[in-house]
């Protein structure tokens, strides 16, 4: 299934997953609002955890975020749309130029390292998908919180926030093999 500017949120046809792509380390990012710097450094520690595959959740900002990070990750990436961005075309027509990256409006179904995942900007409906246990995982941004609930068999969490604001930025990494999601502040590097 190739890459595309919006991602159809279709099961994917294929064969069962083999052991190898049962164990994938995802970056979980969100919540940018066109704070470059912390992106760079955000994806720095990205290709440092071994991270295969990026979800980004929404609030770009500016598209020249976006533009960042696809330039500064070459594996596949899978992003939502927030409430603070603003240019959804221009979004598209720099999504179209890297083919590693899809743009889902507004939740993304999907498989990864035989997980079923969702993702959504907001916690209001991140939540409801967590608790009707359809998923492995949920991811939401939004409130810029960190935080990891287990709804059921559903994991569901925030990576916090790149922008910073409200309080140190961090990302995420979800381990596809344990199932488990940790987060990376950038001010430590861990």
């Amino acid at each position: 299934m190739g890459a595309g500017v919006l991602g159809g949120n279709f099961p994917a046809l294929h064969a069962p997953a083999t052991e190898a792509e049962c164990t994938m380390k995802i970056a979980v990012l969100s919540d940018c609002h066109d704070q470059l710097g912390n992106l760079a450094q955000a994806l720095a520690l990205v290709e440092k955890s071994g991270a295969e595959r990026l979800f980004y959740l929404g609030d770009f900002c500016a598209p020249f975020t976006l533009a960042a990070l696809a330039e500064g990750f070459s594996g596949p990436v899978d992003a939502v749309f927030g409430n603070n961005d603003g240019d959804i075309f221009l979004l598209c027509r720099i999504a179209s130029k890297h083919p590693q990256v899809t743009l889902h409006a507004p939740l993304a179904e999907l498989e990864a390292g035989g997980r079923k995942i969702a993702l959504h900007h907001f916690p209001e409906i991140g939540v409801r998908l967590a608790e009707s246990q359809a998923y492995d995982a949920v991811f939401t941004g939004h409130d810029h919180r960190k935080y990891v609930h287990q709804k059921g068999r559903t994991l569901w969490a925030n990576p916090g926030e790149l922008m910073g604001r409200f309080g140190d930025p961090s990302f995420g990494i979800y381990d596809t093999e344990s199932g488990t999601f940790t987060h990376v502040r950038l001010a430590e590097g861990d």
